[in-house]
């Protein structure tokens, strides 16, 4: 798959696996760790420790593809070598359920974390602890009736979580939360894809720029009438196979023995005509 030069010059490469059967994913799970491996090899040996073209890897439903073994020392030695990785998951609890006690290691060295919403408990009750408290001002009153009537007032500042486990779980659709690394976590409203430039070259904008991938892969030679080609015609005979593979052995039976075979051991001419058809 010429995996290692995908940092040479400008590539996009599709791993596409069904997402109901999982008897393939292990496929996708190697050509991830060949491929980080080849190209930090590359990037050190060739490159001075930087491939001249950035490399992201978008690994969209990763729970789907399996383990990817050392994920979590790859993180973190990846990136120097101008190596991203995307993890898209549906729950964090997906990476823990893989990955076990690494999971806080792999999300860890990630820089920046995006969440589109959700519910599951787990991933709120994380969110919720990283997005901090915010200092609130609490007034209270109060008022008691006897022979006189006294009133009270009290002020006091306490902590509140910045956003509650309730809060995200309810939290608008079209909102998201970023955190970078170095900078506190704000609150946005998602892109509409709509406004993008190119949004006229999706399927969802015109169905006729769906992408037909058995039609792709399906694609087989087929000579036109007007299309000039050329053919090569080659002669091979088993005599100059067999000849060859005697003359091996008798190399290595001289050294011992050294007896020769004759010419005339040898079986007749048999030829066999191959054409290559370009």
């Amino acid at each position: 798959m010429e995996l290692d030069t995908i940092g040479d010059k400008k590539t996009a490469v599709f791993f596409i696996i069904s997402d109901t059967d999982d008897s393939l994913n292990f496929l996708v799970s190697m050509a991830y760790t060949q491929m980080f491996n080849l190209l930090c090899e590359k990037a050190d040996d060739k490159y001075g420790g930087r491939l001249p073209v950035h490399v992201r890897c978008l690994i969209d439903e990763m729970a789907n593809i399996g383990q990817i073994p050392k994920l979590e020392k790859l993180m973190a030695t990846i990136r120097s070598r101008e190596i991203s990785a995307c993890l898209i998951l549906q729950t964090q609890s997906q990476l823990k359920a893989i990955y076990k006690d690494n999971a806080d290691t792999i999300t860890g060295n990630a820089d920046s974390v995006l969440f589109l919403g959700g519910k599951e408990k787990t991933t709120l009750k994380d969110l919720t602890e990283t997005l901090g408290k915010e200092t609130i001002d609490i007034s209270n009153t109060g008022e008691s009736r006897g022979r006189e009537v006294s009133h009270s007032l009290n002020f006091q500042k306490t902590g509140k979580e910045l956003m509650t486990m309730d809060e995200l779980s309810v939290m608008d659709g079209s909102k998201c939360i970023l955190q970078l690394r170095g900078v506190r976590p704000f609150l946005s409203r998602k892109y509409d894809i709509t406004k993008h430039p190119n949004y006229k070259y999706l399927s969802d904008y015109d169905p006729k720029n769906a992408f037909d991938i058995a039609a792709f892969v399906a694609c087989k030679l087929k000579p036109k009438a007007n299309e000039e080609y050329e053919t090569y015609e080659m002669d091979v005979t088993d005599v100059d196979l067999q000849q060859q593979e005697a003359e091996d052995q008798l190399e290595s039976e001289d050294e011992v023995s050294g007896d020769m075979l004759g010419p005339d051991d040898l079986m007749e001419d048999q030829p066999l005509d191959l054409s290559v058809l370009y």
